[in-house]
């Protein structure tokens, strides 16, 4: 049986100064700044008082009101777009498969993690309202606005699940608690499945289990960083912010416990500075508890302290979401991959023509995420452009096309060819 392999140790294509992959030491984020006192936990917002009407959409006003959870969440410019709350079109794609929901309050979430458009050390010149996460804006709705809609027909709603994210905020769990309740109250969860998309920082077992017992079915842990020393860089103490690495497993493999094998999942962010290696024998470990990975390629957020570093370069990206397919979907361990010195995939352990059906598939190179009502495989998060633009698609919120696949194949420099 042959196993396809790069012939050559793979290509600097498109990465910063001739990288075809990010390195632990260029990915290196600033410091943050000191906030200034009238700026602090949503200090002159609560002072002002502005009370919310209806909708409200990011940087629209020159003070954002005082809006809060569990009154208010904010959704995703292609959630909203899809409820029909906010008008325009997305590329490739008619609706979003995904209600995601980001619980908000005036001062917003209290960590600092590098790569995030919501971190605390944007309080010093932007609102939390106004501040934009995963490349988009995110109107705030009242959760009474969203349940209307929803409950309208939910069986033949668009969303194929809701998530609830929740932030760093000591209403935090309280307030999910809230939000799910009133949405099980009025929609069936069977018709639209519910995630919990977590903040381990401030939860416990008993935390885990009520999100349960309220009808959630997925439950997910955002690790993001793929090792404990870039976890640290980028979401703990390295940046003054209060996560920590072994706590986030706890609470992950109290949510196996409790929500049971393929119910629980963890979020990674490739390109960070892991290797490839690194990143996929973290994926082995999550499959072989019983998990999934959920990946996000990534991209140097506006306003964060790594908005100045390279976004992942695509051969880089492709490499590790065909690989991580294959673990997760297609049995494939990793010990059957090799790596080169640089922990970089150079074979991925399958037969040549097996892998190119599954190259021509394109299922592997679409956001991957918690799942829809298509196929295991296929997820509802489809989190439109949420890692990249339209112009360089990173995770295909829509299936790739004959044009798409042919440009994904280059990037991952395996000459296969379509019929």
């Amino acid at each position: 049986m042959s196993c396809i392999e790069h012939k050559t140790t793979p290509s600097p294509t498109n990465g910063e100064a001739g990288r075809d992959h990010n390195p632990f030491d260029v990915m290196e984020p600033r410091a943050p700044l000191k906030t200034p006192v009238d700026r602090k936990n949503g200090k002159h917002v609560k002072a002002n008082d502005i009370p919310p009407q209806g909708v409200y959409l990011p940087n629209n006003n020159i003070l954002a009101p005082h809006m809060k959870s569990p009154e208010y969440v904010q959704l995703s410019t292609a959630a909203a777009i899809t409820l029909g709350i906010m008008s325009g079109r997305m590329y490739g794609c008619e609706c979003t498969r995904c209600l995601n929901l980001l619980l908000t309050y005036p001062e917003g979430c209290r960590a600092n993690c590098a790569y995030c458009g919501l971190a605390r050390h944007r309080e010093a010149d932007r609102d939390y309202a106004d501040r934009n996460f995963i490349r988009v804006d995110w109107p705030a709705v009242p959760m009474a606005d969203i349940i209307d809609i929803v409950a309208r027909d939910p069986d033949k709603s668009p969303f194929h699940r809701m998530c609830i994210s929740m932030i760093t905020h000591p209403r935090s769990e309280d307030d999910t608690f809230t939000v799910l309740e009133q949405w099980t109250d009025r929609i069936d969860p069977t018709a639209i499945p519910v995630s919990i998309l977590s903040n381990p920082t401030t939860m416990s077992r008993d935390d885990v289990q009520r999100t349960k017992d309220l009808g959630a079915d997925i439950f997910t842990v955002a690790l993001d960083a793929a090792t404990p020393e870039l976890f640290d860089r980028t979401r703990g103490k390295g940046v003054q912010s209060p996560h920590k690495w072994s706590k986030y497993w706890d609470i992950m493999l109290e949510a196996r416990d409790i929500f049971g094998p393929q119910k629980f999942g963890a979020h990674i962010i490739v390109g960070m500075g892991e290797t490839e290696s690194e990143v996929l024998h973290l994926v082995q470990e999550l499959v072989d508890l019983g998990g999934h990975s959920h990946m996000f390629c990534f991209f140097p957020e506006q306003g964060s302290l790594m908005d100045h570093l390279p976004a992942t370069p695509r051969d880089q990206w492709r490499r590790v979401q065909l690989a991580r397919y294959l673990i997760d979907y297609r049995g494939v361990r990793v010990g059957q991959m090799r790596f080169d010195d640089q922990g970089r995939v150079t074979a991925y352990g399958i037969a040549e023509a097996e892998l190119a059906v599954i190259i021509d598939e394109g299922i592997a190179f679409r956001t991957s995420g918690c799942p829809g009502k298509f196929q295991d495989d296929i997820s509802a998060c489809d989190r439109p452009y949420g890692d990249s633009p339209p112009s360089d698609i990173a995770s295909y919120p829509f299936q790739p096309k004959k044009k798409d696949l042919k440009r994904i194949r280059k990037q991952l420099d395996i000459p296969v060819t379509l019929e």
